[in-house]
């Protein structure tokens, strides 16, 4: 697990409802009604005295409850997701699943996906007793669209936001079929607060939120929330709710497997042993599906990656089984689609072309297809590329992620197989993320993509020239400064096609570039993975009932915590 991914999460993933004219349903996802406090059969049960601690490797925080601004303690732990509330509730475990009414209690979009209609909840009121309206969509809406620092959703796209009665009619510049639930997601405000503050900037001290929990107390290794006695929802049985910060990830592990925290999210290597044999009656770990993957972005201007013949050769000796079981101890699936999507969820989104067509490590077809290009190899087995220059190149990535150094590690012995020297460096995280990786001064380096409901956003982030920048300047996607007029044509096809025949034409197109220029290599899928004890409570989402993302910093820990019951223990 990276440390600093956690707030992206929150804010920039994408994950999409597939839905082009309207977003309705049963007001709860397993078909009960979210404003019941029934939670058996047997009546209203009672508020646990029981604490639940949700553990983050994120190191001490000032205190800053801002659930929108920048790099605030509420987002980098969590704790904004139990105050403040999103618009709808998306299933990022299931991305093509409806998503579920929250705060809105239906979203319907025109059928170009430019317009969105939003359908406030009624009965609904702020933890301060203020009534909810659309209005406090509206401005939720606006201050974003009205502050660049806190609109990585919907940069330069909203136009205008209009409110009638309960109805909020937002409009935007293009087609957001790909980003709906980017829109799902927003967490809402109370504009009779917010309006006079600074939204950017301001800490929150109060956090006056519509969701289950409110804020008790704030110290820099700990934060503590009380139910709120006067949510709209289910109401919680969770008795106190606390968040603890460890500094850094084998700190969290610790917790973890001590009981020290009950719920969290990290990369535990061996976690069967290391993790789930220190309670097997009640420590878990579960992971979901999904569109998110992990990529080794390839320099395209730079050498040796900017010859097509190169990185076809390497995307053919990566031993992509080895590195999802010794790199990824089997947590993360291996890609076997020529495609690069993960499946199953993208294999009704694979084009005919490459139906059943999977990849394999091929070292003679490497062989030729770098003799073809005119490699060729001296009299120690080295590879020379066409002008006679030995081929080497350096991968990168932070010290401490041991997921993704392993992993480079076996590419390295890809690359050796061919006879080229590849080394692995390990920056620290600063100096990767803000001068390497965003400004293309590397070679080749592991990122993660995107999710999504649909594929859109995986070969958008590897491919999509609207992401494009030259050297030297930071890029947010696009890291290996792949260009491709068509791709980008085709890409922006996609987000604005009003059918699914339409869209998926326009996806064929850039999956034959994906598979013919390999702009960079899917190692691996990236499902949401999350560990959590049952001692104290019951009810997360599991293998068998994967109801919603399991990992607590999101909006889905709103409809997690609802459904946590007091365990028999």
């Amino acid at each position: 697990m990276r440390k600093h991914k956690l707030a992206g999460i929150v804010a920039g993933v994408a994950t999409i409802a597939l839905l082009a004219t309207a977003c309705s349903g049963s007001d709860d996802p397993k078909g009960s009604d979210p404003t019941s406090t029934d939670k058996s059969s047997g009546g209203a049960a009672q508020v646990s005295d029981k604490v639940l601690t949700v553990g983050m490797p994120n190191g001490p925080q000032k205190e800053n409850n801002n659930p929108i601004g920048p790099n605030s303690s509420a987002l980098s732990l969590g704790y904004a997701f139990a105050v403040y509330e999103s618009l709808m509730q998306v299933n990022e475990i299931k991305p093509t699943d409806p998503p579920t009414p929250w705060l809105a209690q239906s979203v319907e979009w025109n059928d170009d996906s430019t317009q969105a209609v939003i359908t406030a909840r009624d009965g609904v009121k702020w933890s301060d007793g203020t009534p909810f309206t659309a209005e406090d969509i509206a401005f939720s809406l606006e201050i974003r669209r009205d502050h660049d620092e806190i609109n990585a959703d919907f940069p330069g796209q909203y136009k205008d936001i209009k409110v009638d009665g309960n109805k909020v009619t937002v409009s935007f510049t293009d087609g957001q079929f790909v980003n709906q639930a980017k829109l799902y997601k927003l967490l809402i405000l109370p504009k009779h607060i917010w309006e006079s503050q600074d939204p950017v900037n301001w800490s929150d001290p109060k956090m006056v939120g519509t969701g289950p929990f409110v804020l008790k107390s704030f110290t820099a290794q700990s934060v503590t929330l009380t139910p709120n006695a006067s949510y709209w929802g289910t109401k919680p049985l969770v008795g106190q709710l606390r968040y603890d910060t460890f500094n850094d990830n084998a700190g969290l592990t610790t917790a973890l497997t001590t009981g020290e925290a009950q719920w969290g999210w990290t990369f535990i290597p061996d976690y069967e042993n290391v993790f789930i044999a220190q309670d097997k009656e009640n420590f878990h770990q579960v992971a979901g599906g999904g569109f998110g993957v992990d990529v080794l972005f390839l320099n395209n201007e730079k050498a040796p990656f900017d010859n097509v013949a190169f990185r076809k050769a390497l995307n053919l000796v990566v031993d992509r089984a080895d590195i999802s079981t010794t790199a990824g101890y089997g947590v993360w699936p291996q890609i076997k689609s020529v495609t690069g999507l993960p499946q199953p969820s993208g294999d009704a989104f694979i084009a005919p072309d490459y139906q059943g067509k999977e990849l394999s490590v091929d070292l003679a077809a490497a062989k030729q297809v770098l003799t073809d290009a005119g490699y060729t190899w001296d009299s120690g087995n080295k590879l020379l590329d066409p002008s006679g220059k030995k081929v080497s190149f350096t991968l990168t990535n932070p010290a401490g992620w041991t997921d993704y150094i392993d992993a480079l590690n076996i590419v390295k012995e890809g690359a050796a197989s061919l006879g080229a020297d590849a080394k692995v460096e390990t920056p620290p995280v600063d100096t990767w993320q803000n001068q390497q990786i965003n400004m293309g001064d590397f070679d080749a380096s592991l990122h993660w993509t995107d999710g999504g409901s649909t594929p859109w956003n995986m070969y958008s982030n590897i491919m999509d020239g609207a992401s494009y920048v030259a050297k030297g300047k930071s890029a947010n996607w696009n890291f290996g400064r792949y260009k491709n007029d068509e791709v980008t044509k085709a890409l922006a096809d996609f987000k604005s096609g009003t059918s699914d025949a339409d869209r998926q034409a326009a996806l064929n197109i850039v999956q034959k570039h994906f598979v013919e220029d390999v702009p960079g290599l899917v190692i691996w899928s990236r499902p949401a993975v999350a560990q959590y004890s049952t001692k104290n409570y019951t009810g997360f989402p599991t293998d068998e009932d994967p109801y919603a993302n399991p990992q607590p910093t999101g909006p889905q820990a709103a409809l997690i915590l609802s459904k946590l019951t007091p365990s028999d223990s």
